[in-house]
């Protein structure tokens, strides 16, 4: 089988900041910039580079250019020439063997600090809530094991906390996940048909663009900023211009950034939504842990039918990351596609995490107002710790969730990565959370760990930033000696 191509339009979008905070020649500036692509994931190992006149056009540089890019980077080991194939993507011998230090799966070496996945060890309740649910064990034995709704007393604990978060829900609004993505991806199949227009947020969560991605969305993205927030007038624009099938957002808490949609913003969600025809998907995996102030009712408060607006909630963030339950909150006609499309991928949610989460589910506030101390203390150590180290960055301080979106000043975001995990630290670098890349000038930093580990987190990125050269003014150090 060929090897898939990156056109040379696409690898022009990835490389939009490829000049920028670097002297270096032209040649190794590009080299080094398909380098960071590589190594952060977005362009996959064995994809076939686009032709070298076809790349120069697309960047307005010489051909000779890109070919001594790509000779350098051969020489690197990060591109094998095949015939036939042309310049195909590679990792050196001495990466190809570790685990990717910068996409959000994989795993890594004991010793290292894995903060990747934003996520808090489990509540106190859960283990109380493991042995509550054991007594429900035989009644469930009795019972073939499986189905694709979910646990009806799970159901009604998911309905009843809508109802009193002011959304009022049945029981029949609500279908059982294994956890958050789970719904994502299988709404993205429903909703979605090859060469239909997708809304995303950008930056976003990940997994959710790769799922609309490989549903065969075309995506549109919208601009959202740690202090800013949404651009409104952005947003109207794109959602009337493109009409969207599907508009994905986390309009609580959003992940990355922090931050959360105004009534303004979502009122103009809302409306253009509707005279689009646009399915609203609203993630609040994140939305229920805030730490200032007073959260913002559900989104679908605006429409309580569920008819076009969809509600994805998840336990793993509130109560554990082990316990793999979501769920999605939607009017019954679209939960019936929902299980019609299901067994094609799954055939249910396990049962035992079902009985642990519906013993949860009824101990959620005190479960959050346990948390909200946590993460208080967590982030202001965090904020205040980076801000002290590394006065140069932009660190806000959001009003709740488990992250932090730094703005770094300089497109260096996977090279500092690298850098950490040299130091024992693994982070995801802002790139990875651009459903068209970039976002080389951020980094998402959680603060859930528990105070040594945040000390040697803002101990390790402050060695990291000399490494690369973080402390010269307009300078960049070099991605080989970080490799």
């Amino acid at each position: 089988m060929p090897p898939v191509s990156l056109s040379a339009r696409a690898a022009a979008l990835l490389l939009a900041d490829w000049r920028d905070g670097t002297d270096a020649p032209a040649y190794e500036a590009l080299s080094d910039a398909v380098r960071v692509l590589v190594i952060d994931g977005r362009v996959p190992l064995g994809v076939r580079l686009p032709a070298e006149r076809g790349l120069a056009e697309a960047l307005g540089v010489s051909r000779t250019t890109v070919a001594n890019a790509y000779a350098r980077l051969r020489d690197d080991g990060f591109v094998v020439s095949l015939r036939g194939s042309g310049s195909v993507v590679h990792l050196p011998r001495d990466l190809a063997g570790r685990p990717d230090p910068e996409r959000l799966g994989g795993v890594v070496p004991g010793d290292l600090l894995d903060l990747r996945k934003a996520a808090l060890h489990a509540a106190p309740e859960v283990a109380e809530a493991v042995e509550r649910a054991v007594r429900h064990v035989p009644a469930a034995l009795a019972g073939i094991g499986y189905d694709t709704v979910g646990d009806p007393g799970l159901r009604a604990a998911i309905a009843a906390r809508y109802t009193e978060r002011g959304l009022p829900t049945d029981p029949s609004q609500v279908v059982v996940t294994i956890g958050a993505q789970h719904a994502i991806a299988l709404l993205a199949r429903v909703l979605v048909r090859r060469g239909d227009t997708v809304l995303v947020e950008s930056p976003t969560y990940p997994h959710a663009h790769e799922a609309f991605r490989e549903a065969g969305a075309r995506l549109v993205g919208v601009p959202v900023d740690a202090r800013a927030g949404w651009d409104a007038a952005a947003l109207e624009t794109t959602l009337r211009r493109t009409a969207p099938a599907v508009a994905y957002v986390m309009p609580e808490l959003h992940n990355p950034t922090g931050a959360t949609m105004t009534a303004d913003t979502r009122r103009v969600l809302l409306d253009v939504a509707a005279t689009t025809g646009t399915t609203i998907v609203a993630d609040e995996t994140m939305g229920e842990l805030r730490i200032d102030g007073d959260p913002a009712p559900p989104l679908a408060v605006a429409d309580p039918s569920g008819a076009s607006v969809v509600m994805i909630g998840s336990a793993a963030k509130v109560f554990w990351g082990g316990l793999r339950i979501g769920w999605v909150r939607a009017a019954p006609e679209l939960l019936q596609r929902l299980l019609l499309a299901r067994p094609t991928g799954d055939l249910g949610t396990p049962v035992l995490d079902q009985l642990v989460a519906r013993e949860l589910l009824p101990r959620t506030a005190a479960v959050l107002e346990a948390r909200r101390t946590f993460l208080r203390t967590g982030r202001d150590e965090l904020v205040a710790g980076l801000r002290a180290r590394l006065p140069e960055w932009d660190v806000p301080s959001p009003a709740g969730g488990l992250t932090t979106w730094v703005g770094l000043g300089r497109p260096v975001s996977s090279a500092l990565v690298l850098a950490a995990r040299a130091e024992g630290v693994v982070l995801a670098s802002g790139g990875v959370f651009g459903p068209d890349g970039g976002f080389e000038r951020f980094l998402r930093v959680p603060y859930t760990m528990g105070a040594a580990d945040r000390e040697r987190l803002v101990d390790v990125l402050g060695r990291a930033w000399s490494r690369i050269g973080g402390e010269g003014p307009g300078t960049r150090g070099s991605l080989a000696a970080v490799v």
